[in-house]
């Protein structure tokens, strides 16, 4: 008998005026989500999520009372993969190049590696800032970047480079998962949450981290659901790049693993327990340099990463969680993106209550797999350092994953054009964040720039000379000004070389500076100028004492009135 050919697709008309309604209803509220958070602390809309509630209760009471419809024997349109991941990729790259215009000056932790990337490359110029205790990954790959064009967006190119790689790495795993389509979504929500949208342009290491570890939990999970394979031999090489990345991580892959030891059970991993223990063995030979190096400069194995600890701006142990529990879930995830953390939640305990009846099945576990190492990163993170949306990318990424999956679940025949309106308010809501990050968060660290680019630009080392500036923003002025530069508490236990120009550079409104009395007792018997650089800048004024040691000629600075166009 022959088939009957299938008929064209046609889209699904709105299910009625009210359901048009209520999708238009929330697609506003995004938008003035978005839009109008300035009138709120931090930017928050916390009272438009409030009126949502209403309207999604009112939606679900609409969704209950539609058909479900016929199983549709030639199925919904099949959109290739590479499509669906082009466009995520496309925005990603969009929003960067957006908000490279609002926040175009390096900023404090970007320069840092900027300045040890710099001086790799050839340059020759002092790592201004940079402590032992920081990975080496980034500056590698952003002192290769800085051979071929020696600026701040070379920098933050590497940064695109790694985001598109994170992006593309989880759009793949969650396709693995799930399917192509809710993959798509996962991804434009994540795009679309305040704390991934922040630091999208900028060259940290915390979204390329976030992707390496995106391929643990991959790995892990796969061990599990399937047997015999031998994913877990990939593992040590992913686990070495994210450490070297970021240190940090850490804490991400302590948390990673307890999950898998609560959602699994030890038999299960005991059933692996010579190729874990290869493994294992592989992953502490190639942390071997870096354990030689901590005992080298502190005297214990895990001495850096405890340095690099103790340099968290936490007033006591557990203000990190104490942040995280108060920036759940908007500030992490957005405003769609956060209702989906906290279906994911949900379906965790769900999950949690479903695996302790007999034999669970695999998507259970891998559910409180992904749920608990979530939560466990929340926890170890907030207990070990101070609290950055930038730190948790990871348990954002699967707990959306999660909420996702339940949502489409929930859905059945009704999930597809559900979740491409979502697909689509995602997009609306992407475009809003981006105004929020260029129009709310990013205009208070280009005002300070403006006061500390000038007179670092100003102070500038000259042809063969050897420049050290002492201020409470080192790395940012190091990297405009190719001096070496140093903190007020540092410079008390320094002995700056013979023909070194020091400058102490004090603001009007600077934090951790110290009087005008304070700078004169540190320039002790030595000659100074004393000279004023004007800003257009928050922090104001700059008073700058500039010194020579003595022991060789050197030259003290240029003359005050150069610097009267900085106005």
């Amino acid at each position: 008998m022959r088939a009957t050919p299938c008929p064209p697709f046609t889209p699904p008309r709105l299910w009625s005026w009210r359901a048009g309604l209520f999708l238009a209803a929330v697609a506003v509220l995004q938008q003035l989500a978005v839009a109008a958070g300035a009138w709120l602390p931090g930017w928050q809309p916390w009272p438009y999520l409030l009126l949502a509630g209403p309207l999604l209760w009112w939606g679900s009471r609409l969704l209950r009372r539609l058909p479900a419809g016929p199983a549709d024997p030639c199925g919904a349109p099949q959109v290739p993969s590479g499509a669906l991941l082009a466009g995520p990729l496309v925005l990603t790259a969009g929003a960067w190049a957006v908000l490279q215009d609002h926040e175009s000056l390096i900023g404090h932790e970007e320069s840092v590696c900027g300045n040890r990337a710099r001086s790799w490359s050839g340059a020759g110029t002092p790592a201004a800032g940079w402590g032992p205790y920081r990975p080496p990954v980034l500056p590698l790959l952003g002192s290769l970047a800085l051979r071929v064009h020696e600026d701040v967006g070379a920098l933050r190119v590497v940064g695109l480079l790694l985001a598109l790689a994170t992006v593309t790495v989880t759009y793949l795993v969650v396709a693995h998962w799930t399917s192509a389509r809710q993959s798509a979504l996962v991804v434009l929500l994540l795009l679309g949450g305040l704390g991934f949208l922040r630091r999208l342009p900028q060259y940290l290491t915390d979204i390329g981290a976030t992707g390496l570890l995106v391929v643990v939990v991959w790995i892990l999970v796969r061990v599990q659901e399937k047997p015999g394979s031998r994913a877990l031999w990939a593992l040590p090489p992913v686990v070495l790049a994210a450490f070297y990345l970021r240190y940090g991580v850490v804490g991400n892959l302590l948390a990673i693993a307890l999950g898998a030891l609560i959602a699994y059970g030890p038999r299960a991993w005991a059933a692996q327990g010579r190729r874990l223990a290869l493994v294992g063995a592989l992953v502490l030979l190639g942390t071997l340099p870096h354990l030689v190096q901590a005992v080298r400069l502190t005297g214990s194995p895990v001495g850096l990463l405890t340095w690099a600890t103790e340099q968290a701006e936490r007033a006591f142990i557990g203000d990190g969680l104490l942040y995280y529990l108060g920036i759940l879930p908007y500030r992490l995830a957005g405003d769609l993106g956060g209702l989906c953390l906290v279906v994911g939640l949900v379906a965790l305990v769900a999950a949690v209550r479903r695996t302790r009846g007999g034999d669970p099945a695999d998507r259970d576990r891998r559910t409180v797999f992904l749920g608990s190492a979530s939560v466990l990163t929340f926890v170890v993170l907030g207990l070990a350092t101070d609290g950055e949306p930038r730190f948790v990318y990871l348990p954002v990424v699967l707990l959306t994953v999660l909420g996702v999956q339940t949502v489409r679940g929930a859905l059945g025949a009704r999930a597809v054009p559900v979740l491409t309106a979502t697909a689509g308010m995602a997009v609306l809501t992407l475009l809003g964040t981006v105004h929020v990050v260029a129009h709310g968060a990013m205009p208070g660290p280009m005002d300070q720039h403006r006061s500390t680019v000038p007179v670092a630009r100003a102070l500038a080392a000259g042809p063969g000379e050897r420049c050290l500036l002492v201020t409470a923003y080192e790395p940012e002025n190091g990297w405009y000004s190719r001096c070496d530069a140093v903190t007020y508490g540092q410079y008390r236990r320094l002995d700056p070389a013979p023909g070194t120009r020091v400058s102490f550079i004090r603001f009007t409104r600077g934090r951790e500076q110290p009087t005008a009395e304070g700078v004169r007792r540190l320039a002790g018997d030595h000659p100074v100028r004393t000279r004023r650089i004007p800003t257009g800048g928050s922090l104001g004024t700059a008073t700058v004492v500039t010194l020579v040691v003595p022991g060789a000629p050197g030259s003290v600075g240029r003359p005050a009135e150069d610097a009267d166009h900085l106005r």
